[in-house]
């Protein structure tokens, strides 16, 4: 058994989703391998197994469910995927969604690669190169906690399909700054993130 028992995950994620025992044991060993690499470079400034819970499963499950309740999803891009937050949990959750990580740092793509074959997830493959070269669109990207955020936005609508729809999971003082910034996109109403951290996640859908 993992650093975290499955049953004290299953409690801190309540506020977030609700998750079957498989997928409880899947987080536990996520854990146990992101402590491990973590320890020789920096995937995530969290340490504590329990906020990393709440923080970056919780969160991540959260958004993609809304994502996924809104409008079918056959393809995803994690953009900036870093330790594999949002795209992982999401690829956990939507065993039919294929989702790319993009991430260009190679120490960061190379624990992503480890992480999926530990996992066993099929559905995903990692992108270990820069945004800019990627050849292909989706039906949903995501976004989260990323540097640059105004670029890395525009990076997120050029990825999207028309129709398609970005999600962001951003601070709350970031919400106006993103409407303002993109007018190709119609934005739904942001939803506050469970648990109080001041992240709202930012819905919308590319017009055009």
């Amino acid at each position: 058994m993992g650093c975290v028992e499955t049953a004290a995950i299953a409690h801190l994620l309540q506020p977030f989703i609700e998750l079957d025992e498989m997928r409880l044991r899947a987080i536990s060993t996520y854990i146990d391998l992101l402590l491990k690499w973590n320890s020789r470079i920096n995937l995530t400034a969290i340490r504590d197994p329990s906020e990393i819970v709440q923080r970056h499963f919780g969160e991540s499950l959260f958004a993609a469910k809304c994502a996924l309740e809104q409008k079918s999803v056959d393809t995803a891009i994690d953009l900036g995927s870093g330790a594999g937050f949002p795209g992982v949990p999401l690829a956990m959750l939507a065993p039919d969604v294929q989702v790319t990580l993009i991430e260009s740092q190679q120490k960061k793509a190379t624990f992503l690669k480890e992480l999926v074959y530990a996992l066993g997830l099929k559905n995903i493959k990692v992108f270990g190169d820069r945004a800019e070269s990627y050849p292909a669109i989706a039906d949903l990207v995501m976004l989260r906690a990323v540097e640059r955020f105004e670029q890395a936005l525009q990076m997120a609508i050029r990825l999207t399909r028309t129709g398609g729809r970005i999600a962001l999971m951003i601070g709350s003082g970031q919400v106006e700054p993103a409407r303002r910034l993109v007018s190709v996109v119609n934005w739904s109403d942001p939803v506050q993130m469970p648990c109080g951290h001041s992240r709202e996640l930012l819905i919308g859908t590319k017009a055009s």
